[in-house]
């Protein structure tokens, strides 16, 4: 059996923690690095401490020590993170799950240029739920194309900083992909004051911020007549983890590309 070595960005944080617990649990994954920004009171130590296990791995700053024999760096931080550790990435080999969000144009256009260097899956929702619902939001709007108006609704907790959810903006860009649109063109984001009657090819998105909702979305496909609610709640981020892991062995077997959560179920 082929072990892989696996580091995890942010490992002090609350998904960090998650994908360590997870790797350390798989029998043919192995915790070789792990990441923590400078001057975090988690650099020096081990990463599994919080699980009362001892890995063997220090919790890094420096991405040379963090990464040091390491096959692939599964990155869930800020954007302006994920880009640095993409560079280093890119230019030693290292391949990279980044469910990351948030990302502007640049950052998305320096993502495909590192592809061309090393292996990257890049999706905004690692859960296998999550991207089997794409698959269906895309057969439902290919049906729903007249007379059916697309609205987003997403919630998270309280210290999400990007809106909407890279998950709803992906769902977003399926929906439209499906109707031969771009979503640039459609989509709506805010509505305030007298906005007049709803254009009909538009795609609106609502917001949620509160607690520690950890992550649902709704499309609704509301005609005349009756509505269709296509749902995903996540309870746990655990499905993020397992997803991740996935995407991970997936990568083990490619030298460079990019790729997403469609192509590691093989929906394409």
């Amino acid at each position: 059996m082929t072990v892989l070595n696996i580091a995890v960005a942010g490992a002090s944080g609350r998904m960090g923690r998650m994908l360590i617990e997870a790797v350390l649990n798989a029998d043919d994954l192995k915790l070789a690095g792990a990441l923590d920004a400078p001057g975090s009171a988690a650099v020096g130590t081990d990463p599994g401490a919080f699980l009362g296990k001892a890995t063997g791995v220090k919790i890094e700053s420096d991405l040379a020590r963090g990464l040091a024999g390491v096959d692939v760096l599964i990155d869930f931080t800020r954007p302006e993170g994920t880009l640095k550790h993409i560079e280093y990435c890119a230019a030693h080999g290292v391949k990279v799950v980044i469910g990351t969000t948030g990302f502007e144009q640049p950052g998305r256009d320096a993502i495909a240029a590192a592809a061309q260097k090393t292996a990257i899956m890049a999706a905004p929702n690692m859960s296998v739920g999550v991207n089997v619902t794409l698959k269906l939001l895309e057969m439902a709007a290919k049906n729903f194309a007249e007379g059916y108006d697309i609205e987003i609704i997403e919630a998270h907790h309280r210290f999400k900083v990007d809106a909407p959810s890279g998950t709803a903006l992906k769902m977003g860009e399926v929906i439209a992909g499906a109707l031969g649109k771009n979503l640039d063109d459609v989509a709506v984001y805010a509505r305030e004051g007298v906005t007049g009657e709803r254009d009909p090819s538009s795609i609106g998105f609502a917001t949620v911020r509160g607690g520690d909702i950890i992550g649902d979305h709704t499309v609704l496909f509301a005609g005349i007549g009756e509505r269709i609610e296509i749902s995903h709640k996540s309870s746990s981020r655990v499905s993020y983890a397992m997803g991740s892991l996935r995407a991970a062995r997936f990568l083990g077997g490619k030298q460079t590309g990019l790729y997403d959560m469609q192509d590691v179920l093989g929906f394409r």
